[in-house]
């Protein structure tokens, strides 16, 4: 009775793999010159940012590995398989050119998770102050609008549940927001300077709901686990007068102990190994590798790389665990190296009970 339960959770689970695979292949078939010319074109970016240390420094490879409240970012289902019954995170982005990223997320399971895990996540962006310009008829071409403070926010309330003790399935909804400021749309020259009126002012704010899905499968061989998810599912919307999609990604990964193989080996060390294909609706499809090793279950090192990138090279972290009483508290810290622009840097702290 169990391995019939076990074949056809297998099953499903490619089956779905399939559906989503084909559905991305012969839509890459049959537009690829447009999909080409939407390459960066996808809107409301700050959804794919990585904002948790140890994701960014296995280089993203999170779809297959069991988690807390922070996999809702990477992999709702993932959060089923959550140790504590509270799990609360927050963490810091320094991304480029100054920008910083806030993310918190919180899960909670109860009865004792029979009922499932719920949670919630929050996400900010500060972009800093940009000064904006109109274009208008004098010699510079343009005219000075003043500063412009951009910001960007999303909530989201997810939800996984285990349906046996190896496969799991999960979802988050969330709604997004990007304001821009409010900029004048054009500009006249008089003797004072810049002139503007009210109907020339452009309200730049918009929100979308978007969705999140995801299934992982314990398969039984050793800590061998399998997952599949796909992020940023909505409808298209509109700027003005330009209409964009989010970047919709679809992810398969594969996660294990590589010292499950290894008998000799002491229960105080552990290697985790993640491997990661991706495929983004804006960029090449590229294969995420991270390797963790741990000891005692405090002490944590991490890697990571992902090919083929543009300017996006090795990651680097470290991360470290302590449980006081019923009390489990954690502080990651993460390293990625982006080439031209600035390095990235991440903190976040995370506590459990």
């Amino acid at each position: 009775m169990q391995m019939a339960r076990n074949w056809r959770l297998s099953t499903t689970l490619c089956l779905a793999v399939l559906l989503l695979s084909g559905s991305f292949s012969v839509e890459r078939v049959q537009g690829q010159n447009e999909e080409r010319e939407k390459r960066a074109q996808t809107g409301f970016k700050f959804l794919s940012v990585s904002t948790h240390p140890r994701a960014a420094a296995l280089s993203n490879a999170m779809t297959a590995l069991e988690g807390s409240a922070w996999t809702m970012f990477y992999n709702p289902a993932s959060m089923a398989f959550q140790q504590e019954r509270l799990s609360v995170m927050v963490g810091i982005t320094r991304w480029i050119a100054e920008i910083d990223y806030n993310a918190a997320a919180l899960s909670f399971q109860p009865a004792g998770g029979r009922f499932g895990v719920f949670g919630v996540t929050v996400r900010s962006v500060d972009y800093g102050s940009v000064e904006g310009t109109v274009r208008a008829d004098n010699v510079q071409g343009f005219l000075d609008t003043g500063s412009v403070d951009p910001t960007a926010f999303s909530i989201g309330l997810g939800y996984a549940k285990a349906l046996t003790d190896r496969f799991s399935i999960g979802g988050r909804a969330k709604y997004a927001t990007q304001d821009l400021g409010s900029t004048p749309l054009t500009g006249t020259v008089s003797d004072e300077g810049r002139v503007f009126t009210s109907e020339t002012v452009s309200d730049d704010k918009i929100g979308v709901l978007a969705f999140d899905f995801g299934m992982l499968y314990k398969t039984g061989f050793r800590s061998l686990a399998f997952a599949v998810a796909a992020s940023n599912f909505s409808q298209e919307i509109e700027y003005v007068e330009e209409s964009f999609q989010l970047p919709l990604t679809l992810k398969i990964g594969v996660a294990m102990d590589v010292t499950d193989l290894m008998p000799n080996m002491s229960s105080s060390h552990s290697l985790l190994m993640a491997l990661e294909a991706e495929n983004p609706r804006d960029f090449t499809e590229h294969v995420n590798l991270g390797l963790e090793y741990g000891f005692m279950e405090s002490i944590f090192l991490r890697a990571g790389y992902s090919f083929p990138m543009d300017e996006q090279g090795i990651s680097l972290g470290a991360g470290m665990a302590q449980k006081l009483g019923s009390l489990r508290l954690a502080a990651d810290y993460a390293y990625t190296d982006f080439g031209v622009f600035s390095d990235v840097h991440r903190v976040a702290f995370h506590v459990g009970y």
